[in-house]
């Protein structure tokens, strides 16, 4: 009885060891990691630990969709892998600017020694993170990007590029179909939240890439991600009218696949020039043709060792920008999604920077 009850318990244990060992060697497994690094193609490796517990920031303009969830996920795996403090903060929405502003000050009477910032819009923070440069104290563009010069360094993927990528997704698609393609193809576009430089970038690229291609593009107009708001849009171009294709931002992308999958006489086939874990279900389940995907995990893991080798005085280069990917129900097996996902049931994280001792 006794030796049966200490087997269990060291089987227990053996077995938690082993999970343990496993838990780490996967958060460690997330380099080498192809990205472009100041214009040039290279694997990235970050450092093997920080030198002290650097106290960090994360701003993020929100924490309501799993696109953000991703993020918050690799900046804390990332901050707890090379042992540094890390506080981890959401505006609310991209229309709160104010409030992102107001942790900003928050985390500097906290003593951040390290920004990092997913910011609301392009020139709100300017004059903020100018100051914070000015200062000596790193600032690290993650995501979305930031209007000014006066910065550290950026992990972040050009819009402009991922839309353009959608774009000659498309393209492709109809050198290799063996039907006849219409006159002009008739694409929907969702750009989401105006005024946000990610986009400002994507409409860029779009209208770049639509002009070439010389599709008829059919405006679906700006609006917040919240679910609601990108549906309303949705419904009123799809209602209307058919079209060939929709290229859309994550959530609208997502609405409209399901819109669509559920008409009788449905038409159009949707991309979302972004990935979130709703596009790649979708994707696997067939409804969507395909997502585009800028690592959204992996850039937030870069933006950690960015900061960590800024204050460290470590050599680290001024843009890093994991490589895209085009996920279609083609090559979905082949990707990574840890570089793209948090885990299953991982929601936002928020927490706060600690008072410095």
């Amino acid at each position: 009885m006794h030796f049966t009850a200490f087997f269990a318990y060291s089987l227990r244990i053996c077995l938690t060891l082993i999970l343990y060992s496993f838990a780490f060697a996967v958060q460690a497994t997330w380099y080498p990691a192809d990205v472009i690094a100041d214009g040039k193609k290279t694997a990235y490796t970050p450092l093997t630990q920080a030198k002290k517990a650097w106290r960090i920031c994360a701003l993020l303009p929100h924490g309501k969709d799993q696109y953000w969830w991703g993020v918050a996920f690799g900046l804390s795996q990332e901050a707890e892998r090379q042992g540094v403090t890390l506080g981890i903060y959401d505006a609310g929405g991209y229309d709160n600017i104010e409030q992102q502003k107001q942790q900003l000050y928050d985390c500097q009477a906290l003593k951040a020694q390290a920004y990092i910032i997913a910011a609301n819009t392009a020139d709100g923070l300017i004059a903020d993170i100018e100051q914070l440069s000015a200062s000596g104290i790193p600032v690290i563009d993650l995501v979305n990007g930031i209007a000014t010069d006066k910065l550290t360094s950026r992990s972040l993927v050009s819009f402009e590029d991922m839309s353009a990528a959608a774009i000659e997704y498309i393209a492709s698609q109809q050198r290799d179909s063996v039907d006849k393609a219409p006159v002009k193809l008739k694409v929907a576009w969702f750009p989401g939240p105006k005024d946000a430089s990610w986009v400002m970038a994507a409409e860029q690229g779009f209208r770049r890439a639509a002009a070439k291609q010389e599709f008829d593009t059919i405006e679906g107009g700006f609006g917040t991600t919240e679910l609601f708001i990108q549906a309303d849009l949705v419904r009123k171009v799809l209602t209307k009218q058919s079209v060939d294709y929709v290229i859309a931002n994550a959530v609208a992308a997502t609405f409209a696949a399901r819109y669509l999958d559920g008409r009788r006489n449905k038409t159009g086939k949707v991309i979302a020039f972004y990935s979130n874990a709703q596009t790649i279900e979708l994707v696997q389940k067939k409804q969507l043709l395909a997502t585009v995907s800028d690592s959204p995990v992996l850039q937030a893991r870069i933006a950690i060792d960015l900061a960590v080798r800024a204050l460290e005085g470590a050599p680290y280069p001024h843009r890093v920008s994991p490589v895209i990917k085009v996920i279609s129900q083609d090559n979905i097996h082949q990707i990574d999604l840890e570089q793209i996902l948090a885990p299953q049931n991982q929601w936002m994280i928020h927490q706060d920077l600690p008072q410095q001792k």
